[in-house]
């Protein structure tokens, strides 16, 4: 019998425990607050790069061998602009992957899209090719904002894109949207988030724009411009009034909070994102990609090169495309599980996740009695959740756990 995605009794939020990624770098341009590993290009190489990420699986099934006989929760097609991909090479990529590890029962199979009318016409083929959620790239509706972040498509485009998914039978559409960005005023951002929760997706996600440099993989155009006062982002009070203003309006909607950037209705968490934030294991293929895969001890996170081009040529002379491998040994991974433990609002069970990694809870139960008294934390049964107003404090919160 093929297994189910196992479910938090505490909260009914279901993880995929083995995901894989599949990094597809190509894009018709390059948005100026992009720090993803992406490739401008016109001709964009789709046999060759998908031939490329299922000799990567072979690869990392040799140096994975713990993988084998294992099933996938989650697919996750990101980029870059996988939506560009012909749905017969995606198609072909997701039947290699799961002729090799087969996806459970009720298994998420995601794909990012931009909401061109080229894109949407190919979102049919897409669902008959395997994919059966869908996550639309909007980013805004507002003529003014999508200029300022170098966004070709425009509020129609956008509306269309979800109903083209709606009629290709997709059941399970989210939407991604980015706050905070340099003109935008709180009302556009309201009315952002009223358009799109009147669409009634499934799942939205909505990001403050971050320009810090510690915070992106590479500098990037925008960053650059207000490094020399070119531009100007929204003060902090003004972000975070955005923000809470999107939150209260999803809410109104249906759409819960469940992550601090994420909403979605009963039953409609991203399963592949939630694989990340509650420490499962995520084998990850193509340019730019980073996994993460527990053996023996231990784990290890490797991340591919950056580059289209260096990619294929290592994978293509049967080489692993790694740009570094770092293990993470038992601190490492109690950073990142309490990091992106408090991320949820379900939270996180901070006793055991102690124990599993030998770090001592006594010792930081004076820091959490604080953060429960002073209202910015919450015992849910035995799991530690940030409120509202701890979420808008969450690194300065981990740091006092870590």
């Amino acid at each position: 019998m093929t297994p189910t995605a196992p479910t938090d009794p505490l909260t009914g939020l279901s993880a995929a425990r083995l995901g894989l990624y599949v990094h597809f770098p190509y894009c018709l341009s390059k948005c100026p607050y992009c720090d993803f590993a992406s490739t401008v290009a016109k001709e964009i190489p789709e046999e060759r790069y998908a031939k490329a990420i299922l000799s990567e699986l072979e690869l990392r099934l040799e140096g994975f061998p713990q993988l084998v006989g294992r099933c996938l929760g989650s697919v996750f097609f990101g980029g870059g602009t996988p939506s560009l991909w012909n749905a017969a090479w995606v198609e072909r990529v997701l039947g290699g992957i799961t002729s090799h590890l087969p996806l459970i029962d009720g298994a998420e199979v995601t794909l990012e899209a931009n909401p061109g009318a080229a894109d949407a016409s190919r979102f049919e083929s897409f669902r008959a090719a395997g994919i059966n959620r869908l996550s639309i790239g909007v980013q805004s509706f507002q003529a003014r904002t999508l200029a300022a972040l170098g966004r070709a498509h425009d509020g129609s485009a956008a509306e269309n894109a979800f109903r083209a998914a709606r009629k290709a039978k997709f059941a399970n559409v989210s939407m991604d949207f980015i706050y905070g960005v340099h003109g935008q005023q709180l009302d556009e951002a309201r009315r952002d988030a009223e358009r799109a929760a009147s669409l009634e997706p499934e799942h939205l996600s909505a990001y403050a724009l971050t320009l810090e440099r510690e915070a992106l993989a590479e500098e990037v155009p925008l960053a650059r411009q207000l490094a020399r006062g070119e531009v100007t982002l929204p003060s902090d009070d003004e972000t975070l009034a955005m923000g809470h203003a999107v939150g209260e309006i999803y809410a109104a909607h249906g759409l819960a909070r469940y992550e601090t950037s994420n909403y979605a209705r009963p039953g409609f968490h991203s399963r592949h994102n939630a694989l990340y934030w509650t420490g499962g294991e995520y084998l990850a293929l193509g340019a730019g990609a980073t996994g993460f895969i527990r053996g023996g001890a231990g784990a290890v996170r490797y991340a591919n090169h950056r580059s289209a081009e260096r990619y294929l040529a290592e994978v293509e002379a049967r080489r692993a495309p790694e740009a570094s491998r770092e293990p993470m040994h038992s601190r490492e991974q109690f950073i990142e599980r309490v990091a992106m433990g408090l991320r949820l609002f379900s939270g996180i069970d901070l006793h055991a996740t102690c124990n599993a990694f030998g770090e001592s809870f006594s010792s930081r139960r004076p820091a959490i009695d604080r953060l429960i008294r002073d209202g910015f934390a919450r015992m849910l049964g035995s799991r530690l959740a940030l409120t509202d107003a701890g979420a808008d404090l969450h690194s300065s919160i981990c740091a006092s756990l870590i």
